[in-house]
């Protein structure tokens, strides 16, 4: 019911609030079922995205209907405690993403290239 009436006063969001979460900090053995049924009572969610490999164990991609949904979700969900953790809930942000991954593919390409002429970063 919150949610009516932020639409209805018109209230001006801030620029990171969007339809889709990134979820730190889950149990690795949480079902879809747990999420939806978490996550589902703050609104209609379009898809749930669970991190399966090594890298993203524990984490989540949310994607509500309506972006007052999910900044309510944002509002009660950030510290709540699921199995003995406490989730982290952010925005997702496209361009800390891609820079996380951008930083991430340079370090491999430096190595690569340390290997292939045999430099070492250690001091002698």
């Amino acid at each position: 019911m919150a949610t009516i009436s932020l639409r209805k006063g018109n209230a001006r969001l801030p620029p990171e609030v969007n339809r889709v979460l990134y979820v730190r900090n889950l149990p690795f053995n949480i079902s879809s079922e747990e999420m939806y049924d978490i996550f589902g009572k703050y609104g209609a969610i379009r898809q749930i995205r669970i991190g399966t490999s090594k890298e993203t164990r524990g984490t989540a991609f949310v994607v509500y209907e309506d972006i007052y949904d999910a900044k309510t979700a944002v509002d009660h969900l950030s510290g709540f405690n699921v199995a003995n953790r406490y989730l982290i809930v952010l925005y997702y942000q496209q361009a800390k993403m891609s820079k996380k991954f951008d930083q991430r593919k340079k370090e491999e390409e430096i190595t690569k290239l340390q290997e292939k002429y045999g430099v070492s970063t250690k001091d002698h």
